[in-house]
């Protein structure tokens, strides 16, 4: 079968450069859940850890990664490499900026990054100032959590769904243990206040916004107010 001369065969397949084995960074993780870390524009582009903690801190070397910039179909494939260490800052600070409540260098998940391929013994005896400083940042970001947190249980009249995971988890960390939010509760079916309309916890017997009391509920009659 005879291929017409307009539609000639274009064959391109993708070649990294060759890599520089001395290229290589660490990050380092004392944030106690699994990190996955994925970027589509970059080969290689994903990065998992296994939780950590200051006691043990969880580390991932890395090496340089490449994208690509392919202008059109006649022209080479451009390969435009990252070297270990923009990689490793990339993964922090994508990771550690974008959760609720962080900021990056006041309170945030306990990630750095160092140059060169570092052992999880060597950052505890070469390199305690950092490690010591992220856990100080990891803990500002749990304070911060727990704030957040009680102020969400007040607004909500203790409805746990207003409860997120990382706030448990920093109370947890924290040993808050007597936070009423961080027991194990059931998301609870709000229902509308006969006076007002507006939702409240059928646990309790007082709507949180007219403050009528539901005198069918089993602990109206103990309630007292003060004279």
């Amino acid at each position: 079968m005879a291929i017409s001369a307009a539609l000639p065969l274009i064959h391109r397949r993708v070649i990294r450069g060759q890599e520089n084995p001395l290229d290589r960074a660490t990050v380092v993780s004392i944030y106690p859940r699994p990190l996955d870390e994925y970027k589509y524009t970059l080969f290689p582009g994903r990065w998992t850890m296994n939780p950590g903690s200051y006691d043990k801190p969880e580390v991932l070397t890395v090496g340089p990664s490449s994208w690509f910039f392919d202008k059109d179909e006649e022209s080479p494939i451009v390969e435009i490499p990252v070297g270990a260490l923009q990689i490793a800052e990339s993964i922090v600070k994508d990771y550690a900026g974008a959760v609720l409540e962080a900021t990056l260098g006041e309170c945030q998940p306990g990630l750095f990054f160092l140059p060169g391929t570092i052992t999880s013994a060597q950052v505890k005896t070469d390199h305690k100032a950092r490690l010591d400083h992220a856990n100080q940042l990891q803990k500002n970001w749990y304070l911060k959590l727990v704030k957040v947190a009680d102020s969400l249980w007040a607004r909500s009249n203790g409805n746990p769904i207003a409860i997120s995971d990382d706030m448990r988890m920093a109370a947890t960390e924290l040993h808050l243990v007597d936070k009423p939010w961080l027991q194990d509760y059931h998301a609870v079916a709000m229902v509308k206040c006969f006076a007002c309309g507006n939702l409240r916890n059928p646990e309790y017997p007082i709507c949180p916004s007219c403050k009528y009391i539901d005198q069918t509920h089993p602990r109206a009659k103990d309630l007292k107010f003060a004279v």
